[in-house]
């Protein structure tokens, strides 16, 4: 077999979310995360969108394990899915592996073999090497990757920016990236969401300072919203509100679970006496509370939805108080945050959330942090991922600008297999990639024509046409009768409706003339017809389904 090093991302490429790649060597393979997406607006009824893991489910070669870089969903929220169907060991921090441990238990693991590895060490998986890089990112505990390979050394960035002055943690290690550069690195694979973005990325301190005075100026309870995993912003919260004399109120199943391992590991301080049970709240005066909530991303259950409707339980929402978004909607979840945030204004609270505060600042590199990563990594071949087309794009020519050769540089999508040799590297067009989509229960089986009729039912709605066909004389018998569901109001469309009725009527009898009448031509005719009439009548293209009994 060749000496042939193969990387195929099967998702995180053109998108934001659902990250995962696959690294291959004769009959050995690594794959690197496993994350999902959240649904797009167009997705309708969809709750979760993986990637396509079938390529992996039948590789004829040994599946070493799945390396972490870090604990967020879009990293590693399709790993349930995928042990199922081909079950290997987990390499991760000790943070990474406790958040996945806790979400495979929810899904009924109990036996996934589970690999601590902590930041700054190596492990061999075949004829691969594994180096985990101190990163810092909006969770601790993430790593970057050095993959010594027999054809060269890898370099995966992992999600990362250069915070000076971390929360909890220490910077990014310069040094060891710069080390690496010095040893020929044979592919470097980077981080691009922010690709665009000039400058450097703003510290997380940023963040404290902005809640600092927004604590200091509130008069009521303060209801803080972030994600369960941004540890760093959580500790600021849990300071300032020891610091203000406040006492904490945790609300959410994710948040619960999260400080609760954080401070478990010690990533987390949380003093004594300062955190209550959502139910005490009633002893205590307004000013004195803060509420740390999930819900940032405007899901429907989540606490901060429910609070923004009043059907929370136990806390509600009045004049004076405080509402802290601090976090940046994923794209897509857009239009949920900004429905929640008018709610609160109803209520009477003041909302600050990133439009118009600094309560939010992004864990992702900005350009002159990826230029500076090119230049002490100062790779043969590059390979943009983590984003959509357009930050891959910007990514690629930053690489350009710091001197990375321009035939050296991939710009992949999903499914596409780079193919690295001792005589260079090419690219083989749509090895695997795709998505699955997860409704409920079903895992898989919507496929794009179920999305397309959902969407079409919620633009335009539906109409059923019932009739009945004589079998003996193919002629109508009964009916029709035309049904709508999110049309029209039949009784307001007397006139449309019974029209409808003619054009049915009229094709049963053209092709009861002809004598070439059957079942599935007549369905077809009528759906047509109908078609072509209600878009004439109402500029609206419903879903028409005939119903033809035959008596």
């Amino acid at each position: 077999m060749s000496n042939k090093l193969s990387i195929l991302p099967l998702g995180g490429l053109g998108e934001i979310g659902k990250n995962s790649l696959l690294l291959e060597y004769q009959n050995d393979a690594v794959l690197i995360d496993a994350g999902l997406m959240f649904p797009e607006e167009e997705m309708v009824g969809i709750d979760l969108v993986l990637p396509d893991f079938n390529y992996v489910y039948n590789l004829p070669k040994k599946l070493w394990g799945i390396v972490l870089t870090h604990g967020h969903e879009d990293h590693v929220g399709a790993l349930p899915y995928f042990l199922r169907e081909r079950p290997v060991p987990l390499y991760g921090t000790p943070l990474t592996l406790r958040l996945v441990k806790a979400k495979l238990e929810d899904y009924g693991f109990k036996d996934v073999e589970l690999n601590e590895i902590r930041r700054g060490e190596s492990f061999n998986l075949g004829p691969f090497r594994f180096e985990f890089i101190r990163v810092n990112h909006s969770i601790p505990d993430g790593v970057g990757l050095a993959i010594r390979t027999p054809l060269g050394v890898i370099v995966h960035s992992g999600d990362f920016k250069f915070d000076p002055a971390p929360i909890n943690d220490q910077p990014t290690d310069l040094k060891r990236f710069a080390s690496l550069g010095s040893e020929n690195v044979l592919l470097l694979l980077s981080d691009s969401t922010n690709s665009e973005v000039e400058g450097f990325s703003m510290p997380e301190r940023i963040v404290g300072e902005t809640l600092e005075k927004i604590f200091s100026e509130s008069k009521g309870k303060i209801i803080v919203a972030s994600f369960a995993s941004h540890i760093h912003r959580i500790q600021q919260v849990i300071e300032l509100a020891k610091e203000k004399g406040r006492k904490l109120v945790i609300s959410g199943r994710s948040m619960k679970e999260s400080v609760e391992i954080a401070s478990e590991l010690g990533y987390l301080s949380l003093p004594d006496n300062l955190l209550m049970e959502v139910y005490q709240i009633k002893k205590i005066p307004p000013r004195e509370l803060v509420v740390l909530c999930t819900g940032s991303q405007g899901e429907p259950l989540s606490a901060l939805s429910l609070l923004a409707s009043g059907h929370h339980k136990h806390i509600k929402v009045e004049k004076e108080d405080t509402v802290i978004i601090a976090a940046t909607p994923i794209p897509g979840n857009e239009r949920s945050v900004s429905r929640i945030i008018n709610y609160f204004y109803r209520l009477g609270a003041d909302v600050f959330y990133e439009d118009i505060s600094s309560v939010h600042v992004s864990g992702h590199a900005y350009r002159e942090e990826l230029k500076l990563l090119l230049n002490m990594i100062k790779p043969r071949y590059f390979v943009p991922i983590h984003g959509e087309f357009r930050h891959l794009k910007h990514h690629a020519e930053i690489a350009k600008e710091v001197g990375v050769e321009e035939k050296n540089i991939f710009l992949l999508e999903n499914g596409d297999m780079l193919e690295i040799t001792k005589g260079g590297a090419y690219v083989k067009k749509h090895k695997a990639g795709g998505v699955v989509y997860v409704d409920g229960l079903g895992v898989g089986d919507i496929q794009d024509v179920i999305l397309r009729d959902r969407r079409r039912l919620s633009q335009d709605g539906i109409v059923i046409t019932v009739l009945a066909i004589s079998i003996n004389e193919s002629k109508l018998v009964s009916g029709p009768e035309i049904i709508s569901r999110g049309f029209v109001q039949l009784d307001e469309a007397r006139d449309l409706i019974e029209g409808a009725k003619e054009k049915v009527i009229d094709e049963v009898g053209r092709l009861s003339a002809t004598g070439s009448f059957d079942w599935s031509t007549l369905k077809g005719e009528i759906k047509e017809t109908l078609g072509k009439y209600f878009y004439r009548e109402t500029g609206r293209h419903p879903m028409i389904i005939p119903i033809i009994l035959e008596v």
